[in-house]
């Protein structure tokens, strides 16, 4: 789960102006990938040069292409963005489909956003697709973070000690095409409990981290 935003306080001002709707990938036209790609750049940008190079261009995605994406605007355009795709994943040898939950972003003025808010507008769209589960990932560093804002709300279960595999969106000369990183798994139990997650220390995505 890619996220570019800092460990502030929700700022209810900040929610109210915001107005959030659902885009398939495929009703994007190119001004919207464009705007995204903007958007991106500039809410990755602080974290790391790095992180914003993926959306030169028009590109709006950094590795996997989302399926459907939940889009927050005010009245300066893309104020945060989540992207959602269903995909199996491997969970120790047990086949499961899943929501990946990825491209977290919060424009940078409006940091106080507060992930678990747009979390409250992704849950029903999760019903509707007809996951089991919504799943992410993200640094060791955001984990108490992440423990504040979505799983002490009872949102999310929090999972160390796992390892996942992704293959890189490219191929490189001299350059594995798989990497496997020590991550923090975020689960959200939506069609079921997160006592039915399988066990298992590897995590397979079988393809690029959304």
């Amino acid at each position: 789960m890619n996220i570019a935003v800092s460990p502030t306080a929700e700022a209810p001002s900040a929610r109210a102006r915001v107005q959030w709707t659902r885009r398939w990938e495929s009703e994007l036209q190119l001004t919207d990938h464009a705007e995204l790609a903007e958007f991106f750049r500039k809410s990755y940008g602080p974290t790391g040069a790095f992180n914003a190079q993926p959306f030169e261009g028009n590109r709006s995605w950094a590795g996997a292409r989302p399926e459907v994406r939940i889009i927050g605007y005010d009245a300066r355009g893309v104020a945060a963005h989540v992207g959602l795709l269903r995909r199996f994943i491997k969970v120790g040898g047990v086949d499961l489909l899943v929501a990946e939950l990825g491209l977290y972003a919060v424009r940078p003025d409006l940091e106080g956003l507060g992930i678990s808010h747009a979390m409250r507008v992704t849950y029903p769209i999760l019903h509707e697709l007809g996951v089991p589960f919504g799943f992410g990932t993200v640094r060791p560093a955001l984990q108490k973070h992440m423990t504040r804002l979505v799983e002490r709300q009872g949102l999310a279960t929090l999972m160390s000690g796992i390892r996942v595999r992704s293959t890189h969106p490219d191929v490189y000369p001299n350059l594995s095409p798989t990497r496997i990183e020590d991550v923090i798994v975020v689960v959200f139990p939506v069609g079921r409990s997160i006592s039915e997650w399988p066990a298992g220390t590897i995590i397979d995505r079988n393809g690029p981290e959304l």
